[in-house]
């Protein structure tokens, strides 16, 4: 099951530095969001509040309210830990972890959060969570290599994997690939659009072209000026955003004149 999230009147904080000032949107289950705009605008920032990353900073804070399916997840009672294991996150760079191996890798988050399983039962998991993130044929030969002896577009896939075995509602993805070749590009944007069957999916992406290819909901962000809190400018279906924007800041953007 997916989750419906909605921010509002969001504002996230570096101690006394607001970075994201005032988000009002809907992220609707089952589909691709793609946060785009101008680095320095607080596309990163905010895709770490979605699962509370962003507190790992000392003095970061949000004020506002970010409920899923209806649960505000900054709530007192609510544990971070299970907020991270429901919103899974994929990161710029690949980052497998270097000592494991592909299996090892995969079933990490899930040894994290359980205790033993049997090596039939962790069989059975790796293969799913490798065949969902699209790397089963590739590596089911030699699962016990190293994660790091993966190709770039492999190691992101096999993060992809990782994040998906602890069965989250959620799939963060902070420019993803932004360090990749074409066709390994390809292979993640084709796999983006087949996990939205099963997650609720947000992407960062400073590729235009990306966004409009693979998201249904595109929010612009972008910031006035160094030092000033990023602001949402434009939320909508991504090809009004980018055919037919209703504001001026965000037709320049979309159009390469500005950014």
């Amino acid at each position: 099951m997916s989750m419906r999230i909605e921010l509002s009147s969001l504002n996230v904080y570096y101690g006394s530095f607001l970075a994201v000032e005032d988000i009002n949107m809907v992220i609707e289950p089952n589909s691709i969001t793609a946060f785009i705009g101008p680095s320095g605008c607080g596309k990163s920032t905010l895709i770490r509040t979605l699962n509370r990353m962003h507190e790992v900073i000392p003095g970061a804070y949000v004020k506002g309210n970010l409920t899923m399916n209806g649960e505000d997840i900054y709530s007192p009672s609510v544990d971070p830990v299970k907020v991270r294991r429901q919103v899974g996150m994929v990161f710029q760079r690949p980052n497998p972890f270097p000592t494991m191996t592909i299996k090892e890798n995969v079933l990490s988050g899930y040894r994290l959060n359980n205790n033993k399983m049997s090596k039939s039962d962790a069989d059975a998991l790796a293969e799913k969570a490798l065949k969902g993130a699209n790397l089963w044929n590739e590596v089911k030969d030699r699962l016990d290599r190293p994660g790091s002896s993966l190709s770039g577009g492999q190691q992101q896939r096999l993060c992809i994997a990782r994040a998906i075995a602890v069965e989250p509602e959620v799939i963060l993805m902070d420019e993803p690939t932004s360090a990749l070749d074409p066709i390994s590009t390809a292979a993640i944007e084709d796999l983006a659009i087949e996990l939205k069957e099963k997650f609720t999916v947000v992407i960062v992406t400073h590729n235009m072209q990306q966004a409009s290819r693979i998201s249904d909901m595109t929010a612009f962000f972008t910031i006035a000026d160094t030092g000033l809190p990023g602001k949402l400018i434009e939320y909508d279906r991504t090809d009004n955003i980018f055919s037919n924007p209703k504001e001026k800041q965000t037709e320049d953007y979309v159009s390469g004149r500005f950014g």
